[in-house]
């Protein structure tokens, strides 16, 4: 009953968890789109400037909507208005026949720009329809014809004339309101005047827009007293670029246009709203707002209601039930799991959840509201798939803290076992392989194992293919002294990398071995590191490893050392308990225990694999075998001992695990001893190694397209902020977590904290660059990483991060060239992408820190002191 209750509360408590967590958000959402007040529209529209080319139709392709569509489009405006501006007499002439079927009145345009052959063709055809048609009522030459500089005021004067004396009608053109305030022969010679009042384009605030308007079309009146005035167009975009206070908004197009027609001029005056149905074909000829300046989208849906309610989004409902559907259950699912989590816990990872399907219901309704062409879909799709695995990489991380945090209690804990008595002690083999390392590191890892409490092992030394005999020789000397345990051997051509000589260790080990164990040649071992693991192995026969630790010595002098062991502590603090409480060890090929029947069983060591050790340890647990991490130090090896090797090291991970990945691939995926625990942990392990994969790939997408938005913006451009900005919110999130496990599990200093952050970043691009070769290529070459410190010239300096600086220099150069020629500060879309830049040459700038600090390898008393000096002669301070 107790049981049935536990499980009932916890049941119980998921549900509340989810339920209040997604009805947040839908609440949320509901506050956020309040209504706004905007009065209904007071009048009928007088009357719609129209185009009527459907969605991926466009002039410049010689594409134009049938018969039917434009019949369709008529029957729908005929419900709102009974006049129509058209802007052409060559393109679409079925609208004038279609129009006087339906009673609506039109003003024919006639498009001119610099072909004079075509001009001509025009003012014949608009002659033709103005003769043809009675409800044609007025033409209008020409649309902006001055203000693109296309034809002289007198040229376009003469064209006029030209049609008024053919067609008996009315004869204007249509400009901007200043066009007209500097040509006052043209606004004599026109019958009337059609002014276009956008006071967005120039750049006045949506609440300020409508007097803004008004007051020109009064400057107008003032300026050609007597003269009629007729509002060629009028209207706000629902989507575009930012003009200093100009913000392109839905909301703000519904309110500007529902304000225009509610206005108590509004009745009197003569005005066709900019325009009827939105136009994607424009974004080539007027950049990215040309598209949305319609009252109907371009699948002829309407934007808003013109009377009634009018939420920011009108469209906030079904983002807001999609994101609830779609993460409730997640959440539940988690909180269920995670029963032994506090509530607090619980509840802010169900909130995690929550932001991030926010965040992705945001990015799918993208392709709903704006009119992407292939190429935006192109880099939609690179920011949909940077911000998956963002988010991918922040949840998992968010496990890791939460377990951390919010876990009442580990359920796996293991800590050093009492010393068996020497008659009950297993044989232990310990393995140590060496190549081209100094002798006097090795000799010092010996002699700690001599020091050994443990008396039942042995020790075998195999150096492999190292040429030099003055590395080797000293080592097979001392070897030699130290005993009838201790044995040395040289291989030389000896294939397999390191795990080639692990192998031939395990063929010479004693026959009576049931334990090997293998420790780096950097490694000084504590004496009683067999004494407190051993006892493991025969208090569980199912285990097969016992791992301690990775630690180094030698560190607290040296800035990049220092970094480089706060950077590889905090897995072992914190990674390695995370796994080792579901038995999803990565096992080390240092200060690690096996089992000699299950490491021979299992086929020895992967000759294929420069990351052996990984390697056997997941083999091992495919097999079902148990394997166990003690979080103690019995060992310290030393760091790598400059930034190139660093570089060398991780790069040999990155392309060991995707060895990993693609040998174990099925194992890991489909069904078998792994548990689901386990191939979590394995697959999740890899995500943010992906993400700096990811990150470079991003990387080169992004300076490509900066150079295209610079050198085709109106091609080129992207609601980026919709999706970039959750994405910025999630990297922030990210970059919170790690320095507060760091505190939590580690203790220590904040200035290690960042250390290790800039290291970790400072070896992304490395990684990266691992993952691709490990994915591509099918062989590796184990590289020894150099732990003795080599002094370095000046000229060294830029060789081993050449890639990250041309990369860095390539970010810095777009990052100007946006905030010279797009005015970054002003335009917050660029802004954004100018942020993204920055975010993304941080792990270069952190890669250069890093080899600074590797270049400086001593930090010493009497060097800071005349560090100091040289500071203080330059008013400067150092603490």
């Amino acid at each position: 009953m107790l049981r049935f209750s536990r499980f009932l509360y916890r049941l119980l408590t998921s549900l509340i968890i989810a339920a209040f967590v997604a009805s947040a958000q839908y609440a949320i959402w509901e506050w956020a789109n309040k209504n706004l007040d905007v009065a209904d529209a007071g009048t009928p529209i007088k009357g719609f400037a129209y185009a009527g080319f459907q969605r991926g139709q466009s002039p410049f392709a010689g594409e134009y909507p049938s018969v039917e569509e434009l019949a369709d489009d008529l029957d729908l405006l005929a419900r709102y208005t009974r006049r129509l501006r058209t802007y052409s007499s060559l393109e679409n002439t079925a609208i004038a026949p279609l129009a006087g079927a339906r009673k609506i009145k039109v003003s024919n345009g006639i498009w001119l720009d610099r072909d004079a052959g075509k001009n001509a063709r025009e003012v014949a055809a608009g002659i033709e329809i103005a003769r043809r048609h009675a409800h044609v009522t007025q033409s209008i030459v020409g649309n902006e014809t001055l203000e693109r500089k296309d034809l002289t005021a007198d040229e376009l004067i003469a064209l006029m004339k030209r049609v008024k004396k053919a067609t008996k009608k009315p004869v204007s053109t249509a400009e901007p309101w200043k066009i007209w305030l500097q040509n006052p022969e043209l606004a004599r010679q026109a019958d009337f005047i059609t002014a276009h009042l956008l006071p967005y384009h120039e750049g006045v605030a949506v609440e300020d827009a409508l007097d803004y308007a008004l007051l020109r079309y009064d400057e107008l009146r003032k300026t050609y007293p007597g003269k009629k005035i007729v509002i060629g167009e009028i209207g706000w975009p629902s989507h575009g670029d930012i003009y200093e206070a100009a913000v392109p908004s839905p909301a703000n197009q519904a309110q500007f246009i529902r304000g225009f027609l509610a206005h108590e001029r509004a009745a009197k005056l003569d005005y066709f709203l900019m325009e009827a149905i939105d136009q994607p074909w424009k974004m080539e000829l007027q950049g990215w707002d040309g598209a949305y300046w319609g009252m109907f989208q371009a699948d002829r849906e309407a934007k808003f209601p013109l009377e009634g309610a009018l939420p920011p989004d009108v469209r906030w409902w079904e983002k807001a039930w999609n994101a609830f559907r779609y993460a409730f259950f997640p959440m539940f699912f988690i909180a269920f799991l995670l029963g032994n989590w506090r509530f607090a816990g619980r509840l802010w990872l169900a909130a995690l959840v929550q932001a991030c399907v926010v965040a992705l219901v945001l990015g799918a309704h993208i392709p709903e509201a704006y009119y992407l062409s292939q190429r935006d879909l192109v880099a939609l799709t690179l920011l949909i798939a940077a911000m998956l695995l963002t988010i991918a990489v922040l949840l998992t991380q968010s496990y890791e803290f939460g377990e951390m945090f919010f876990k009442r209690q580990w359920k796996r804990r293991f800590t050093p076992l009492p010393a068996l008595p020497p008659a009950q002690e297993p044989f232990v083999s310990i393995h140590l392989a060496c190549c081209n390392e100094p002798p006097e590191m090795v000799i010092e890892t010996l002699e700690s194992l001599a020091r050994m409490r443990y008396r039942n092992f042995e020790v075998l030394v195999i150096d492999n293919n190292t040429a030099d005999e003055s590395l080797w020789k000293p080592v097979q000397e001392h070897v030699a002294g130290m005993g009838a345990n201790f044995h040395f051997h040289h291989l030389a051509p000896w294939p397999g990398f390191k795990a080639g000589a692990l192998n031939f260790a395990l063929r010479q080990t004693n026959a009576k071995a049931e334990i090997v164990g293998v420790v780096d040649a950097d490694y000084v071992v504590e004496a009683d590191w067999l004494s407190c693991l051993a006892p493991h192995f025969v208090e569980a026969p199912d285990v097969a490893v016992v791992q301690a630790p990775q630690a180094h010595r030698d560190w607290q002098g040296k800035i990049f050392r220092r970094m480089c062991n706060h950077e590889f502590d905090g897995f072992f603090r914190i990674g390695m308990h995370h796994r080792n409480e579901r038995n999803a060890l990565i096992q080390h090929g240092t200060m690690t225990l096996i089992r000699k029947a299950a490491l021979t069983e299992s086929g020895g060591w992967s000759e294929a694999c420069i990351c052996e050790d990984s390697e056997l340890g997941l083999r091992l647990l495919r097999q079902g075998h148990d394997m166990r991490y003690v979080d103690h130090v019995f060992g310290r090896g030393l760091t790598p001992a400059d930034f190139a090797a660093l570089k060398a090291q991780r790069f040999r991970w990155a392309f060991g695990a995707m060895q990993i990945l693609k040998a174990h691939f099925s194992g890991l995926v489909c069904p078998g001893k792994l548990t689901l625990a386990q191939r979590y942990h394995f697959l999740t392990g890899w995500f943010s190694w992906f993400g700096d994969a990811l990150q470079l790939l991003f990387v080169f997408a992004s300076l490509a397209w900066t150079l295209l938005m610079l050198v085709a913006p109106q091609s080129f451009g992207l609601p980026v902020t919709l999706l970039v900005v959750p994405m910025l919110g999630f990297m922030a999130c990210k970059a919170a977590l790690g320095p507060l496990l760091y505190r939590r599990a580690m203790q220590c200093p904040w200035r290690d904290i960042l250390g290790a952050s800039v290291l970790s970043n400072g070896i992304a691009h490395t990684i990266a660059r691992g993952i691709f070769a490990g994915l591509f290529k099918g062989k590796g070459k184990f590289v020894v990483t150099p732990k003795a410190w080599k002094q370095k010239s000046g000229f060294a300096f830029l060789a081993p991060i050449r890639e990250e600086v041309g990369l860095l220099a390539a970010l810095l150069l777009a990052i100007g060239a946006l905030l010279h020629t797009r005015d970054g500060l002003a335009e917050p879309a660029v802004g954004v992408w100018i942020v993204v830049l920055v975010l993304e040459a941080l792990p270069y700038i952190a890669a250069l820190c890093c080899q600074t600090a590797a270049l400086w390898p001593l930090w010493t008393p009497t060097r800071k002191a005349r560090f100091s000096l040289a500071l203080s002669r330059h008013g400067a301070c150092v603490s």
